[in-house]
């Protein structure tokens, strides 16, 4: 008899199992890729935060970016709230980098060392 990976290999949803990670093909309460890309990314990591400005594909509007913070994705989305708040601002949480409108380096990098953090600033 064929593994449930192999029944299942074009399945998105059924309803034996619910919906189905089309990364590993396991049902969704048993995935684990969200935990593997973590390890992955936090491995990449050396341990100083860089906050950087940039303006290119935005139409000119000036973010704010930090990058490299050694946290998994439920703190970082916790501590990009903080941030957000602490800058009186809105912002994003892409691909592991935190994404704050507007330029607020030297409140970001007065706050990251605050908490700990070793802290770069990145850029021109």
């Amino acid at each position: 008899m064929a593994s449930l990976k192999d029944q299942l290999s074009g399945l998105v949803y059924s309803t034996e199992h619910g919906d189905i990670c089309p990364e590993c093909r396991e049902p969704r309460d048993a995935c684990i890729c969200a935990e593997h890309a973590d390890a992955e990314r936090l491995a990449s990591l050396d341990g100083i935060v860089r906050i950087r400005r940039e303006t290119s594909g935005r139409k000119g509007k000036g973010v704010t970016t930090i990058s490299g913070i050694p946290l998994a994705e439920a703190e970082l989305k916790e501590l990009a709230k903080t941030l957000k708040k602490r800058c009186g601002t809105g912002g994003a949480l892409k691909d592991g980098v935190i994404e704050i409108q507007g330029d607020h380096r030297d409140t970001l990098k007065a706050e990251l060392e605050r908490q700990g953090f070793k802290v770069k600033l990145a850029g021109g």
